[in-house]
Formats: C-alpha cells, sequence, structure tokens
C-alpha cells in the first residue's frame, strides 16, 4: 500500500494505464443508515483543459438482527391496475347480511342517487369520464366554486363537490383490483365464500360488512361475462367472507379463480346529498350562517341557581367548563350553534356530558341526539352518560356495518340481527347516541323535526359539513332547537381524497368554517375574548406534562392552555433514568435510518427508528416499578406513526421479542387512531428519512411533514413521557418540527445520532437528485 494525500496544490498524476484503489472507512456510533458522497475532480490538461468530476454515493448500515428480520420480504414493485376490456354483462345479485329489521310501516325516506351508480370495468373509461367532469366544471360552474358559501349556493355547491369527491373515490378503489384471485367455501357456513383480500386490516381496502363486491371467473370468455355481486358478511384479518348466490355456489369449485372489483359504499353519500337538500328546505340559515341578532337567553340567572351542584365535581372549579354548562342548558346562543372548542385534554366530552345530564334534570322533557363521526367517540360518549343518567333513558343505535359490544344497543339476539325500533319507541328516549351518518335513520325513519330539543355533535372537527348536518337537517327545529358543536379545529379534520374537492374547502367542518368566517365565533378585537354566548374555549389542561404541553401551547393555542394535569401522574417519569435530561420528560432520538418499501405495497417503513422504540420499550420493562417508577401495562403505551406499513412492522417486533411478552397487546396506530385518546407514554416514529419523497407526502397529505395538525395531535397525546424517534435532518426542513427539535436540544432533551454531523450532505444529496428521474409513489409521479 502507498498512502497519498490529494489536495488542490498536491494533485496525483495518472499514465495511461495506471489505476489508483481509493479505501473509504465508515465509524459509526449509532445503528441506522449512512449515506455519503465521495466527488471526484479531474483535470486532462492543468494548462488548459476544463476540469471535469466523477460523483460516487455509498452508503453504510449497521443493523440488529431484528432490524434484518423486519428487513423488506421481496424488493418493492409498485402494484399495477388490472384494466379490463369493456364487455357486455349479466349481473347476478348476491346474499346480503341481516339488515335493519324494520318494524311497524316505516320505510326509508328515498334517497337521491348519486352521479355514479353503475360499474366501470375500464379503467381508461375512468379518466375520460372525470376528463369530462372537469371540462364541465371549468366552463360552467366555476363561479360556483370560487364564490363564498351561503344559502343559496348551499346545496348546489355541495352537491358539486360531493360528487366530485366521489369520482376520486371511484378511481382510488381500482387500485386494489385483483386477477386471478382464489376463493374457498367457509367451513362453519357453507353458503359464505372466503376471499383472501391483503391489506384489509389496514383499510387499503376499506371493506365493511355490508359492502358489496363483483366477482367474474377468470377463465370466463363468453360474451356477456356473468358478474356475481357478493355481499360482505364479515371482515377478518386479511380476507372477507361473502354472500353470493345459488346461482354461482352450484358451480362453485374449491381455488376457483375470480377477477375481483371492489366498490364504494355510496350510502354515506346519499345521506350527504339528501341532508344539503334538507337544510334549505326547512330554512337552516340561522344555523348554518348565524347572524349578529342572536341574543341571549333570558333563562341564564334562573339556571345558574339551578347549577349550585354538578354531577362531575371537578367542573364546578372550572370555570370555562361550567360557563359552557351554564350557556347550553340556558340556549344563550340560540339559534346559533355553541361550539366548545376544546385543546387536547381539556375535557370538551365531559363538559358535553355534563351539560346532557344537567338539560336532563332541568326539563326532563327534553330530548337529545348525541353523535360523533366515529363508532369509538360515541362509545365513550354512551359509557360516560352511563354514569349519571338512567340507563334505561339511553338508546345506542349502532349501524349494521359494527360488531356490537354494548348492551345499550340495538341488537336484537332473537332476530340474530339489528333492528330500527318504531318512531314512537325510540321516541320516549331521553338520549339516543349514534354516528352522524347512522342518525341519516332517524330521518328516514319518520322522527319528525323538532322532536330533538338538542343535538349535541362531538369531535366536530373531523367531519365534512354534509355530514355532519346529516344529524341535523330534517331534525332541528332551527327556531326552538339548540346545537351544540365540539371540537378542535387545530386537530385532525375530514379525510378526503379529491384535490379539487380539498382546494373547494369541502374538507372544512362546520365548526372550523363558523370559527374562521363568523365573527360571532371569533375573538373580539377589543377585549381579546371569545363572544361565551356562542363559544368557550376550554383553558385546563388535565392530561400532559407542561414540558409535554409547551410546543403545541405555543404554536396552536396561543399559550393560554393551564397545566391542570395530576402532578403525581404528569411527573411519573421524571426521574427516570434514560432520560437524557432529568425533570424533562421529552425524549428527541435522532436516527439516520432509511425509509423502505416492500413487495407491492405503496406504505413506507423505517426498521433503524423501530430499533430504537424496542430499546426504550425494553428499558421500560426493565425499570417498572423500581425507583418510584410505576408499573405498566399495555394500555399505559401507545405507539404513533403515520405510515400503515411501519405500524404492522412494530407489531410484527413487538411479537418477536420475547422480552416484551407483556407489551406485545399495547396500541400501535396512525395519528387518526388515537385522535381523543391518551397514554401515560407515547411514542412516535415519523419514518420519513429520504428528502425525495417529502413532495409525495405533501401531495397525498400522509406523513407528518407539512401538517400542523397531524404534528399537534401526535404530540399531545402522552401524559407523563413523550419518546419522539426521527430523522432530524429531514424533519429540520419543517419549521414546525425544526421548533420541537431546537426545543429538544435547547433543554438537553436531545439524544441519538449528531444531526451537525450530517450538514450538507442532504443538500449534496438534493443537488444530485436533479440529475436522475426518481419514481415517487406508485408510478404516479415522477419527479426530477
Amino acid at each position: 500500500w502507498t498512502y497519498f494525500v490529494v489536495t488542490d496544490s498536491c494533485m496525483l498524476l495518472f499514465s495511461a494505464g495506471e489505476s489508483y484503489e481509493v479505501v473509504v472507512r465508515y465509524m459509526l456510533n449509532h445503528y441506522g443508515f449512512f449515506p455519503a458522497t465521495m466527488y471526484f475532480e479531474f483535470c486532462p490538461d492543468l494548462a488548459s483543459s476544463a476540469p471535469f468530476c466523477i460523483v460516487r454515493e455509498m452508503e453504510a448500515t449497521a443493523r440488529t438482527p431484528l432490524a434484518v428480520e423486519l428487513g423488506p420480504v421481496a424488493p418493492y414493485k409498485p402494484f399495477q391496475v388490472v384494466t379490463y376490456k369493456p364487455v357486455d354483462t349479466i349481473i347476478v345479485e348476491g346474499v346480503p347480511p341481516d339488515r335493519y329489521a324494520q318494524k311497524g310501516s316505516e320505510s326509508l325516506l328515498k334517497l337521491k342517487n348519486s352521479l355514479i351508480n353503475y360499474s366501470y370495468h375500464d379503467c381508461v373509461t375512468y379518466y375520460i369520464f372525470v376528463y369530462y367532469i372537469l371540462s364541465f366544471l371549468y366552463f360552467i360552474p366555476r363561479g360556483l366554486l370560487n364564490c363564498a358559501l351561503k344559502m343559496k349556493n348551499y346545496s348546489h355547491r355541495f352537491h358539486l363537490l360531493l360528487h366530485l369527491e366521489e369520482i376520486q373515490m371511484e378511481v382510488d378503489i381500482r387500485k386494489y383490483d385483483l386477477h386471478k384471485q382464489t376463493m374457498t367455501q367457509d367451513q362453519s357456513n357453507r353458503k359464505l365464500l372466503t376471499l383472501g383480500v391483503p391489506g384489509v386490516a389496514e383499510n387499503r381496502p376499506s371493506v365493511l360488512r355490508g359492502d358489496c363486491l363483483r366477482v367474474s371467473k377468470s377463465e370466463d370468455t363468453v360474451q356477456p361475462i356473468t358478474v356475481y355481486t357478493g355481499y360482505v358478511h364479515r371482515v377478518e384479518l386479511d380476507s372477507v367472507k361473502l354472500g353470493f348466490s345459488k346461482r354461482l355456489l352450484q358451480t362453485f369449485i374449491s381455488n376457483m379463480k375470480f377477477d375481483v372489483e371492489f366498490t364504494i359504499n355510496r350510502f354515506p353519500l346519499k345521506l350527504q346529498h339528501r341532508a344539503v337538500e334538507l337544510a334549505v328546505k326547512h330554512q337552516l340559515e340561522e344555523v348554518l350562517f348565524p347572524s349578529a341578532h342572536s341574543r341571549q337567553s333570558s333563562l341564564l340567572p334562573f339556571i345558574s341557581i339551578l347549577f349550585s351542584r354538578m354531577f362531575n365535581r371537578q367542573l364546578e372549579n372550572n370555570p370555562e367548563q361550567h360557563a359552557a354548562v351554564e350557556c347550553i342548558v340556558a340556549g344563550s346562543s340560540k339559534p346559533a350553534p355553541h361550539i366548545v372548542f376544546g385543546p387536547p385534554g381539556t375535557g370538551k366530552t365531559v363538559t358535553l356530558v355534563e351539560a346532557m345530564n344537567q338539560v336532563s334534570r332541568v326539563d326532563p322533557s327534553a330530548h337529545m341526539l348525541a353523535c360523533a363521526p366515529s363508532n369509538s367517540a360515541c362509545d365513550l360518549l354512551c359509557e360516560r352518560l352511563m354514569v349519571h343518567m338512567n340507563p334505561y333513558k339511553v338508546y345506542r343505535m349502532y349501524a349494521s356495518s359494527r360488531d356490537p359490544n354494548s348492551k345499550y344497543c340495538n341488537l336484537d339476539p332473537t332476530q340474530n340481527g339489528f333492528v330500527f325500533p318504531e318512531k314512537e319507541v325510540l321516541m320516549k328516549y331521553a338520549v339516543i347516541v349514534t354516528t352522524m351518518v347512522t342518525a341519516g335513520r332517524l330521518v328516514s325513519g319518520g322522527i319528525p323535526v323538532g322532536h330533538f330539543t338538542h343535538v349535541f355533535v362531538d369531535e366536530g372537527g373531523q367531519a365534512v359539513e354534509p355530514e355532519c348536518i346529516i344529524a341535523i337537517a330534517g331534525l332541528l327545529n332551527p327556531k326552538n332547537g339548540q346545537l351544540v358543536l365540539a371540537g378542535d379545529p387545530k386537530q385532525l379534520g375530514p379525510i378526503l381524497r379529491s384535490p379539487f374537492a380539498l382546494q373547494h374547502e369541502l374538507g372544512l367542518s362546520l365548526l372550523e368554517r363558523l370559527m374562521n368566517h363568523n365573527t360571532l365565533y371569533q375573538k373580539c378585537l377589543d377585549s381579546g375574548h371569545f363572544d361565551t354566548r356562542f363559544v368557550t374555549k376550554l383553558l385546563q389542561n388535565y392530561r400532559s406534562h407542561p414540558a409535554i404541553l409547551k410546543v403545541p401551547n405555543e404554536l396552536f393555542y396561543e399559550n393560554e392552555l393551564q397545566v391542570h394535569a395530576d402532578q403525581w401522574d404528569r411527573e411519573a417519569y421524571c426521574n427516570w433514568e434514560y432520560l437524557p435530561k432529568k425533570g424533562f420528560p421529552v425524549i428527541f432520538h435522532g436516527v439516520m435510518g432509511k425509509d423502505e418499501r416492500e413487495a407491492n405495497s405503496p406504505s413506507f417503513f423505517n426498521v433503524s427508528e423501530i430499533e430504537v422504540l424496542v430499546d426504550y420499550l425494553i428499558k421500560l420493562m426493565e425499570t417498572q416499578g423500581k425507583k418510584g417508577l410505576p408499573k405498566l401495562s399495555a394500555k399505559d403505551i401507545g405507539i404513533i406513526a403515520p405510515y400503515s406499513k411501519q405500524v404492522e412492522k412494530v407489531k410484527k417486533a413487538l411479537k418477536s421479542v420475547s422480552a416484551l411478552s407483556d407489551f406485545k397487546e399495547l396500541k400501535v396506530g396512525s395519528v387518526e387512531e388515537f385522535q381523543g385518546q391518551e397514554r401515560k407514554i407515547i411514542m412516535v416514529s415519523t419514518v420519513r428519512s429520504s428528502i425525495s419523497y417529502v413532495k409525495m407526502d405533501q401531495d397525498f397529505n400522509i406523513g407528518f411533514l407539512s401538517n400542523e395538525k397531524r404534528f399537534n395531535v401526535a404530540m399531545t397525546r402522552a401524559k407523563s413521557l413523550l419518546i419522539v424517534v426521527g430523522n432530524p435532518v429531514i424533519l429540520n426542513k419543517d419549521p414546525t418540527w425544526e421548533k420541537f427539535i431546537n426545543y429538544c436540544v435547547n433543554e438537553r432533551g436531545y439524544t441519538g445520532f449528531d444531526f451537525k454531523d450530517a450538514e450538507g450532505e442532504d443538500d449534496v444529496v438534493s443537488r444530485l437528485a436533479t440529475l436522475r428521474i426518481s419514481t415517487a409513489s406508485e408510478g404516479l409521479y415522477s419527479y426530477t
């Protein structure tokens, strides 16, 4: 070996045929993925020729055996959409699961058909159809979408936006169609066939009980081709059980191959179309577009006297919660809605439950409808209502797609299914709890307008406006009824697929629209406070340690939130031996990982970050119950990751590591799955480690970068310990994450990879990326 130092002043001279071997050595202090760029400059002729350069990129990966086990099962190959040729078909209907058993003479009101009411077998047809729709939008209703929303254009505008969303849903569902897929006969019920659907547990595609799939025999070539409609009777981990007609069952042979076409469930869309029409028909302008003529009720002094005792004694020491309950019961905002603005951990659901209890106490004849976008939120409402109210006055109504787990629901064991009681029976209950979509059944069943004196909507910021008003239009009297919206416009909103619908604010919830665009729900310029008749901002946080709350409080809540969490709970981990700084229960662990994909799944994962998560879990397991630390169970810890594949890999790691046997059932999920929940300890895996994919995250509204609401929800779930694992080089490019990382660095809560070592490296990689084409997402976009 001959060592030679090459510099600008001391160059290495080559003659023809000579070679020079360059040896590069890595010194790694952490597990992870470490890229580096080598730059060689050559000058053919020192006198006149311009120099040229050759660049070589290298990478070193340090992984544990666990990381090797979690690595890609197969190289990533984008899923290819199956394109069907247009064919003549014969549709054979299958057997649906038990639907609502309608008692009495009530029948569902007729719902307006969606724009798309037939099946497309040719993907080209989709795009031609979309092209004409977009052309129509450009030339005709452009003014309708660009002008402000008002009652005059309310139904027309939302009809159009819902149609746009439906088109995108139809296009997107085509990605999951299956070709030459086998089915087997269910052993427990020979009338059902089992179809394997990879990714169904992750809602990729989303399939619920009662949905329908269309299948045709792959070998069929004689036209017209017979297409069998199968209804979903049960959804399992990676398969669904389908009910088909006898015509298919009689000719079925095990492992017969089928082409499978998924369909979207249009029932919620139909309910939303009907709701916006009913909103106009029943003149809900004073509810949806309240003006300054709304005034405080004269009942308020009388109600205040009645509030000598709260059912929940905690509220007596919380002036904001107490005031919210008073205003709701007094109807101080009517006919305008009253908004309970509830930042994380401030008890907005507790406030709603107390308000419903007090309404029932003050007016025993009152009838209340309590709604939320999800069944889990409705279950929580129902459980808390049971603490103080007579269980026989509360009715929990589920949709047919739900597996009931509460005795206060509409499951009839004698009929082995769900029932929708006669309206006279339903109207006897003081409170009916259901999702917004299922509330449409009440309209269909003939519950008269004005029967419900109060409509309470929890997590109102998570639903699009047409979905929210399913529970209002056709049920609430705009003159006498009281609408209460609870939520947080700074947390996650509705999930939409259509970029056109997003652009024209279909993703804006009713709650957020009122707070953003209606002066009644904005802070007074003179006083700097909300008008408490119309909006109550809850300020006392009962969840988190102040160190966990600090950054979200400054970024999203004007630093108004007050720490009222139990001191013992919030400081439980302040002296944990693995904290970088004692007394500061927030850790940012820097990891230089690699975001990977496998097989035909478009979702990302990062095994280097999983290694760090597992290491912290083992440390928590080993130290629990020692040195003043509490004992832990799986329900005390939550792990949040933005991509479904990372969730899947973390769950696999929990099962693989024997030391974590007590934690293998802990909840691992997306940010959306944790909204409204809390844990003693929250771990966050950010996954993203490549600048090449950041633009894709922005386009598809996934990941943590450039989504403040997703960041806010993830950072505010923890009570006593927050551990964030991520690539600081990539995250620092976002101002919100930069603030959080700098906060951790300044408070000495940062550990792991020293991101200063990578300064400049990512810029070199970015410049090099401009020299080549890289596929960014399933072949949908390419970036230069």
